[in-house]
């Protein structure tokens, strides 16, 4: 890793405002988008850049606003990955939003974030708290070689029963979905059945398939060839060099998903899901005009 000073740590969208704290990965997972040329990475993705001053940028900038929103971080770069055992940047800016009365949407893949429960408790107290957890493989073996540096998903599952327990209301990122290799039915609805059981609030999906993109394709491909030889051809034959890679099994999917989130009562269509993660809590809306 290496550190850098940032010049900003927040951005503004949809109502609330989203920072990444590290820029890169080391969980390894074949699919990640992030490693897109798009980012314009000028380091090794596994190179994390490390924004050491965000705690510092981030009090300057939530002690200047004056109206309080949801906080969203990990849309781009996990903020547990191994190096926060070492550095705690995630902690402090948590820490940080606590203080000012924000409220927080975050998303992670790992167990680690099970050290910060007692914060994001204490956020969900005062204002509000969402996290949110990837699963995409049930099975153990498949999970290890999809997503190799990270917890798997019966530990996400475990997490998320110990967000419920605390009363911290979670969300589920049940993509990518990846044609040929995890697009069953019995792997989805696994995946949804433990949801419902550990009382996630929804579910997010964008259609039952993977995007692929220069910088992602190649590493994916490569992946392809280790783990799973053959697919690759099988990918090229079927998407060309498409963005958006469908599962031949996407109707079906969808079909599951919609069934068993209306059965149970979770919202699975993604603009309810942003709408409730960005939604920050009317009676705190309330406080901070007589803060003005």
């Amino acid at each position: 890793m290496h550190f850098v000073d940032a010049k900003g740590i927040l951005t503004t969208s949809g109502g609330g405002c989203g920072m990444n704290i590290y820029r890169g990965c080391t969980h390894g997972c074949i699919y990640c988008d992030s490693r897109s040329k798009c980012y314009q990475f000028t380091h090794d993705f596994e190179d994390i850049e490390v924004k050491q001053n965000a705690p510092q940028l981030l009090e300057a900038a939530l002690k200047s606003k004056r109206k309080k929103c949801m906080i969203g971080t990990g849309a781009m770069s996990d903020p547990y990955m191994h190096c926060e055992e070492q550095l705690g940047l995630t902690r402090k800016c948590l820490e940080i939003i606590h203080r000012y009365g924000f409220g927080l949407a975050i998303q992670t893949k790992s167990d680690r974030i099970l050290r910060d429960i007692d914060l994001l408790e204490a956020i969900n107290k005062d204002t509000k708290c969402v996290v949110q957890m990837t699963l995409t493989t049930f099975g153990d073996e498949l999970c290890s070689i999809i997503e190799p540096n990270v917890c798997n998903t019966k530990r996400r599952l475990e997490v998320l029963a110990k967000m419920q327990e605390r009363g911290i209301p979670t969300l589920v990122w049940l993509t990518p979905i990846l044609p040929f290799i995890n697009d069953t039915e019995e792997n989805v609805g696994r995946i949804l059945d433990a949801c419902i059981e550990v009382g996630v609030k929804g579910i997010m999906d964008f259609g039952m398939g993977l995007t692929l993109r220069e910088g992602d394709r190649e590493y994916y491909y490569a992946a392809l060839d280790k783990h799973f030889p053959g697919l690759k051809k099988r990918y090229i034959d079927t998407y060309g060099n498409a963005y958006e890679l469908p599962s031949p099994n996407s109707r079906a999917l969808l079909s599951l998903l919609k069934k068993k989130c209306r059965d149970a009562g979770m919202f699975y269509k993604p603009e309810d899901c942003f709408g409730y993660m960005r939604e920050f809590p009317e009676k705190y809306k309330q406080m901070s005009l007589f803060e003005l």
